[in-house]
């Protein structure tokens, strides 16, 4: 875009103090006549470039002028190279362009910082993206959703809860935010109540004609940050203590989404080790327990230990009315 070129024509001049049409020209990648279009522009829109003639001439920005980014820190520039996710801005219907970003910015800096800031582009990457791919079935949803928070439209969408079961609401998009690979749509009700929507769980999704007021004073960072603290401490929490084989101590933390290992101990009688876990409920402390079979035994409460010897006899059955392979 020509807006995009004439800022970076300006830093440009602004770093390297004067340059001629040509230099202008290969670093922008277009002719010396649109340089000189260029000029033209940035002049009308008030920008002090001159033009000194010879041999050492070339095109230049009056001394006492400079752009708002000369004032950046360090800090603060190098931030810019630590740009978001690719997947996440596709996913939003935006072209990442990474590569291109990167390069204008890197143009515009001052020399003195250009190549610590650059060190980012090779020593960061940020990937928000599963291990398995997780293809895009919801990106419609996100780009309607999103197409409706920036028009100010009601949303009307069928959502599914945790149980499956669906319902329809009219919702007031309020914001879009990414935790880890997964998009939540924030929005208002007719009740002026706040709620969050995991859109990986938006069955469907209109926008509706219907315009809103978005509040004032809403902060979507600053309530989403409440909400996660708020949901995070109305969580259940059961401490259960095992004694665990010492193979399968590197493991414990992989296995289960939502365990919190509170502490491993050392070696009991037998070697086996004594470790604190904390779960929501007590069918995710079943589940863990039986998922390392007899290499992990509960100590308490002694409550959990019949509903994993149900749990364990319910599989021993399923299997048993299995007639062996070839028979």
């Amino acid at each position: 875009m020509r807006a995009d070129r004439l800022l970076q024509i300006m830093l440009l001049l602004q770093n390297n103090g004067k340059m001629t049409t040509r230099e202008l020209a290969e670093a922008m990648e277009v002719s010396d006549r649109t340089i000189l279009r260029d000029m033209d522009a940035l002049s009308a829109a008030g920008i002090p470039v001159i033009s000194e003639r010879g041999k050492t001439g070339g095109w230049k920005l009056i001394d006492r002028f400079r752009s708002p980014i000369s004032g950046l820190t360090l800090d603060e520039l190098k931030s810019l190279f630590i740009l978001p996710s690719g997947e996440l801005l596709e996913q939003l219907g935006i072209r990442p362009g990474g590569p291109e970003i990167r390069r204008k910015l890197a143009a515009s800096m001052p020399l003195a910082v250009r190549s610590s800031a650059q060190q980012y582009l090779e020593k960061i990457y940020i990937d928000t993206g599963t291990w398995k791919p997780s293809g895009s079935g919801h990106t419609e949803t996100l780009r309607q959703a999103m197409a409706a928070l920036w028009e100010d439209r009601q949303l009307r969408i069928r959502y599914q809860k945790a149980g499956g079961e669906t319902t329809d609401r009219v919702l007031c998009p309020l914001g879009l935010v990414a935790k880890g690979s997964a998009w939540y749509l924030v929005a208002m009700h007719a009740d002026d109540e706040y709620r969050s929507y995991r859109v990986s769980r938006i069955v469907r999704a209109d926008i509706l004609p219907e315009t809103f007021v978005r509040p004032t004073h809403f902060d979507l960072a600053a309530w989403w940050k409440a909400s996660k603290e708020q949901f995070a401490a109305g969580l259940p929490r059961l401490e259960v203590r095992v004694l665990a084989d010492p193979s399968i101590v590197g493991r414990m933390t992989f296995t289960e989404r939502f365990v919190e290992i509170g502490e491993i101990g050392g070696a009991e009688e037998g070697g086996r080790v004594t470790a604190v876990l904390f779960f929501q409920t007590e069918e995710e402390a079943v589940r863990y327990v039986l998922g390392f079979g007899g290499k992990m035994r509960i100590i308490s409460p002694e409550s959990l230990i019949p509903l994993v010897v149900q749990e364990a006899k319910a599989a021993i059955a399923q299997y048993a009315a299995v007639p062996p392979s070839g028979q």
